[in-house]
């Protein structure tokens, strides 16, 4: 039994969502594709699919399989192409997930001029501020903010960013500027619920975490509605410093209490560990890194 055909076969099952795209994606009788499935199936002594009269999907047995299948085909891709000669120019689909908001303002902007420079590497990218696996979810190359947990993923820092306290000048100068968190308990408040409570905030102490009651006069789903909010003076807010950058810029949002800030968040790009790395991820690496490295030190001088 060719194990690599049978390998390429499920990941042709998964790609195409039945046995017939597979076979005639890869241009053989729909009966060897049976078969050879089957043969796989038989030489583990799992089930890797379930198959009906009107669909067909993999087990969890099968789609744990099935990862292991990806990533052993795209290195002996990837070893032909660097003993072949291959490594002239990137190609291929590269699939990227960064935060929501950092994204849209960084990552989808150098993602647009990497495009115009390698014209044969398509991306995929992903926006959420949910963290995806980078295995089970075909993730390449994942931006992720805060402390990393141990695990088999390789990890390049690019800076930190600060979660940081703000409200609008005009404000501040009527209502007062808190010296201690404390005082928030006696200002109008604007919680942004991805990064905090309604009714108390968090801050790093000396001994534990001082938490402060505070009064939300709102409470939005979203940065972008909670900091327009607060630049147009409806109370304090918090957030994260890449969101507030531009604000701080145009004078229409002050940072308050910045020596009761938790410690600035590690950023980080990181992607699987344990296989060559392609060369269209690392021409992405390459290209991106000193770019959101220059992006992420500017904004830490601008916050002071």
């Amino acid at each position: 039994m060719d194990r690599l055909e049978a390998m390429s076969i499920l990941v042709a099952v998964d790609e195409g969502g039945s046995l017939t795209e597979a076979s005639k994606k890869l241009k053989i009788p729909l009966a060897t594709v049976s078969r050879k499935i089957s043969e796989i199936e038989s030489y583990l002594e799992v089930k890797l699919l379930i198959r009906s009269t009107r669909s067909i999907e993999f087990t969890d047995t099968g789609r744990s399989y099935l990862v292991y299948c990806r990533r052993i085909l795209d290195d002996i891709q990837e070893a032909e192409r660097a003993v072949t000669g291959e490594y002239t120019s990137p190609k291929g689909h590269l699939t990227i997930t960064a935060p929501m908001v950092f994204g849209r303002l960084f990552i989808a902007p150098l993602v647009t001029d990497f495009l115009k420079v390698y014209p044969d590497v398509d991306v995929q990218l992903t926006l959420t501020d949910r963290s995806l696996d980078l295995l089970e979810d075909k993730i390449d190359l994942a931006l992720r903010m805060g402390e990393l947990k141990s695990s088999n993923l390789v990890a390049l820092r690019i800076g930190t960013i600060r979660f940081v306290t703000c409200g609008a000048p005009d404000y501040l100068k009527q209502f007062g500027y808190p010296k201690i968190p404390q005082d928030l308990s006696q200002h109008k408040c604007i919680n942004i619920s991805v990064l905090g409570s309604p009714t108390k905030w968090h801050f790093p102490s000396k001994q534990s975490k001082l938490v402060v009651p505070i009064h939300s006069r709102l409470d939005v789903s979203a940065p972008e509605a909670g900091l327009e909010a607060a630049a147009l003076g409806a109370g304090i807010t918090r957030a994260l410093s890449y969101q507030v950058a531009s604000y701080k810029k145009d004078k229409r949002l002050e940072i308050i209490l910045q020596d009761f800030e938790p410690e600035p968040w590690p950023v980080h790009l990181i992607h699987p560990a344990g296989r060559i790395v392609p060369l269209k991820l690392r021409a992405f690496l390459d290209f991106v890194s000193p770019r959101l490295r220059a992006e992420l030190n500017h904004i830490t001088k601008l916050m002071k």
